[in-house]
């Protein structure tokens, strides 16, 4: 079993312990019971959140994608959470397909790293996700998820503005609308894309009356005062453009049931919570409010809901910054009505951005220096990522996800949110409404009632990854072992070597737990009983990410003006030229060398071809890490792409719509022997396109990619064949992230003769402020003139976030 590192520490506990003991209005027993379901149910199912900052919103084909990985424990936000590994994937959101996958290694619940976007991956619109395994036992909608948007060189900026149908859901304050008690009713309308849409329209009696009337305030969303009779039905129509109606379908009215309304608006210090009953044969109903911030339990109230309602004034100033969730129990201890509410007091850290001068030159060295305090002015040591971008070429997106409105409102709400950080942006005046109507129609659901109330919870299928996991199966004969069998491990690297024994179950499976290694490890794999040993057989089982949903209506999730977009592929195509022209001089000063021999090479009878498009001679440095031919072949031949991996890869060549033919030493295979053959087994891979796949006909009509392996090949050293019963191979392991190329052009450095125009400037992820609360970087900036971006989010050990941005002019 793997080691698993407890979630809930001694500052945890002392929080839980402050927030208990801040409201004491109920009996004990009742108290008592909520909170030890609670804290039993957080306990057996604890939450991770992650948090990613990337250097821009937007990127084109041949750029680098940077980001800062942010690791927290789910109630408090501390940081150094129990997982260590977290996965990075890039999602095509029109098919869903992973496209590429990064392990990144926590320190302290940080780490960093980086995606090359090749110009064989296809342009277009993507999601970047981040999760640990853990999380893999709650919802996927809860992994951290990003869109994004990757640019070609050729790119139209001329985008789908049909929005297709409009879906609007009716959402009663408290769940339900129960007959003849008046409460408010919010609504959100999105469109296909999954975007808002503002709306307007009216609610008819089954009499024909206009009932009542809507329009939204703010992305869609609004509510209205409604009061339901008894005995009549609603309809709703939404007013269209062209002055069409369309009906929508509106809440059912109940008999009888409770309603709940909360006024968190009027005053700073308290919320109003007023409860409605109507129950017959009840004129007086005990009931409990209970609140919880992020699963940690935070006042318990009781009162009687009489003929007149029920009222109570709860104060909030001991409540954390976020989301509380208010919950109505009836006098059978089951919920019956539930509300969202957002607490805000403003405690999130103040990062101030100083550049050094008022403004700059091209290519002028830049010093930077952010200070970090918390909302009493004190200094703070806490962890930072800092990106500077040219804004000529990069339009940050406005209002877009930061850390703060991520940990405190984005992470504990099902669903997309727009704009986050407008909710927390104290400049906007309507703020505080509008986000109170966020509250009404985007509800949470980590967990739910009934799972905390319940006897027993049960187990989770997924553990807390310290490390990698080696997972795999054994077979005896190519037959399931009907016992268990103990492995020997033999793992070493350029940094490292270590003995390792596993167990099989009794099916032959076998799971090594927590290897902690960077970019990948030899592997040497047997049985320890010598008896039987040849007859075994291993096979690796590799990490399966989870699957992605498919946007229905692709669109571009950024939004750049025509000029900026220009500029940014007009210096991108710069870059990637200047990149070309530097390889082909490098290869005419190779053609320069003078040949006074050339060695006859024999005609390798494998090949129908006299030469490739482009040929991939695979060394053990490169084969390094992948666990199939076509990982390995992703983003190393132009025009070729491969997307997914393992098993599940799909492979193309530009210009063609099917997938090219596969060969493997002369002789046309499937793909599915091609992806289960050993990399270490492949000598080099043959790329034919057009022209070239002519000779295998209407078979090489999209291609052809042609695998010549090392026993294939006559001049095979046949000693170093596998023994039998032993498997040698690599593994993947943690991610060695990049460093962040920084030109120097000081006074006393020579003058560079490529244009630099660079669109993310500058990038660090791992920085630190000291006990003053302050971090200083420095850098040289580019040949672009106009003015720079500076955005730095910064998390404190303690679970406090902060954002903060600057700007500053270059002429």
């Amino acid at each position: 079993m793997p080691w698993k590192k407890p979630f809930i520490n001694s500052a945890l506990l002392a929080a839980i312990a402050l927030l208990l003991a801040a409201f004491q209005w109920s009996e004990e027993d009742f108290t008592q019971f909520i909170s030890n379901k609670l804290i039993k149910y957080r306990s057996a199912r604890p939450v991770e959140k992650a948090y990613l900052h990337l250097d821009k919103p937007y990127y084109v084909t041949g750029d680098t994608l940077w980001f800062k990985a942010y690791l927290t424990e789910g109630s408090l936000h501390l940081a150094d959470s129990a997982s260590n590994l977290l996965y990075v994937d890039l999602i095509e959101q029109r098919s869903g397909r992973n496209a590429a996958l990064k392990r990144v290694q926590l320190t302290g619940g940080v780490g960093h790293g980086e995606f090359v976007l090749t110009d064989s991956l296809a342009p277009g619109a993507y999601m970047i996700r981040a999760y640990t395994n853990w999380m893999r036992n709650s919802s996927e909608d809860f992994f951290f998820q990003k869109n994004l948007y990757v640019f070609d060189y050729e790119e139209n900026n001329s985008s789908n503005t049909n929005t297709g149908k409009t879906d609007l859901q009716f959402f009663p304050e408290g769940g339900q609308l129960v007959a003849d008690i008046n409460t408010r009713i919010a609504f959100k309308a999105v469109n296909e894309a999954g975007l808002a849409q503002e709306v307007a329209g009216f609610v008819l009696g089954q009499s024909g009356d206009t009932v009542a009337s809507f329009k939204s305030e703010h992305l869609g969303m609004g509510r209205f005062q409604f009061a339901p009779k008894t005995g009549e039905s609603y309809r709703a129509f939404l007013k269209e453009n062209d002055g069409k109606v369309t009906p929508f379908a509106f809440p059912k009215i109940h008999d009888s049931g409770f309603t709940m309304l909360v006024d968190n608006l009027s005053s700073p210090l308290k919320m109003r919570v007023i409860a409605y009953a109507k129950i017959p044969g009840k004129t007086e109903i005990p009931v409990h409010v209970v609140g919880h911030s992020r699963g940690i339990v935070a006042f318990v109230a009781k009162g009687k809901v009489t003929n007149r309602g029920l009222m109570m004034q709860l104060p909030t100033t001991e409540l954390p910054d976020g989301i509380t969730h208010l919950t109505l129990f009836d006098d059978a201890g089951k919920p019956v009505c539930e509300r969202l509410v957002f607490v805000d007091h403003s405690r999130s850290l103040r990062v101030n951005i100083k550049p050094s001068k008022a403004e700059y030159k091209p290519r002028e060295k830049v010093d930077v220096e952010v200070t970090v305090t918390d909302s009493a002015g004190k200094p703070v040591e806490a962890n930072l990522s800092l990106a500077v971008t040219d804004a000529g070429q990069i339009l940050q997106q406005p209002l877009d996800q930061n850390i703060a409105s991520y940990l405190l409102l984005s992470s504990d709400l099902k669903g997309f949110i727009e704009q986050p950080a407008y909710y927390l942006d104290p400049t906007k005046p309507q703020r505080k409404i509008h986000l109170d109507y966020l509250m009404m129609t985007q509800g949470w659901t980590r967990f739910k009632w009934e799972d905390v109330l319940a006897d027993s919870i049960p187990p989770t299928k997924r553990y807390v990854e310290q490390g990698i996991t080696l997972e795999g199966d054994t077979k005896r004969n190519n037959k399931k072992l009907t016992e268990k069998t103990v492995l020997s491990l033999f793992v070493s690297n350029d940094s490292l070597s270590n003995f390792l024994t596993a167990e099989t179950d009794e099916n032959g499976h076998f799971t090594v737990y927590n290897l902690a290694f960077s970019d990948s490890l030899q592997l040497r794999l047997q049985g320890m009983n010598k008896k039987g040993n040849q007859n075994l057989s291993f096979t690796l089982n590799p990490f399966d990410p989870p699957r992605a949903s498919v946007v229905k209506i692709p669109f571009k999730p950024v939004t750049v003006d025509a000029q900026r977009l220009a500029d940014f592929l007009k210096n991108a195509a710069r870059d990637q030229e200047i990149s070309t022209k530097i390889r082909e001089n490098r290869e005419r000063l190779l053609r320069e060398v003078t040949i006074k021999a050339k060695k006859e090479v024999p005609r390798d009878s494998r090949k129908l071809y006299s030469s490739a498009d482009a040929t991939l001679k695979v060394t053990p440095q490169m084969s390094a890490g992948y666990t199939s031919i076509l990982d390995m072949l992703q983003g190393r031949v132009a025009g070729v792409s491969v997307m997914g991996s393992g098993m599940n890869a799909v492979v193309s060549i530009r210009g063609n719509r099917g997938e090219p033919l596969f060969v493997l030493d002369g002789m046309p295979v499937d793909k599915q022997l091609i992806t289960s053959l050993s990399v270490f087994d492949v000598e080099s891979i043959d790329v034919l396109k057009g022209a070239s796949a002519a000779i295998y006909g209407s078979r090489g009509g999209n291609g052809v990619i042609s695998v010549l392996t090392k026993r294939g090949n006559e001049n095979y050293d046949y000693s170093q064949d596998i023994v039998p019963g032993v498997l040698v191979t690599k593994i993947a392991g943690f991610h060695t992230p990049r460093e962040f190329y920084k030109p120097q052009y000081g006074p006393t450095n020579p003058p560079a003769p490529n244009p630099d125009f660079r669109s993310t400037v500058f990038w660090a992820p791992m920085l630190k402020t000291g006990s003053d609360g302050k971090a200083r970087v420095s850098y040289y900036h580019s040949d672009a003139t106009g003015s720079a971006d500076i955005h730095v989010e910064a998390l404190t050990p303690t679970g406090l976030p902060g954002f903060g941005k600057s700007a500053y002019p270059v002429r």
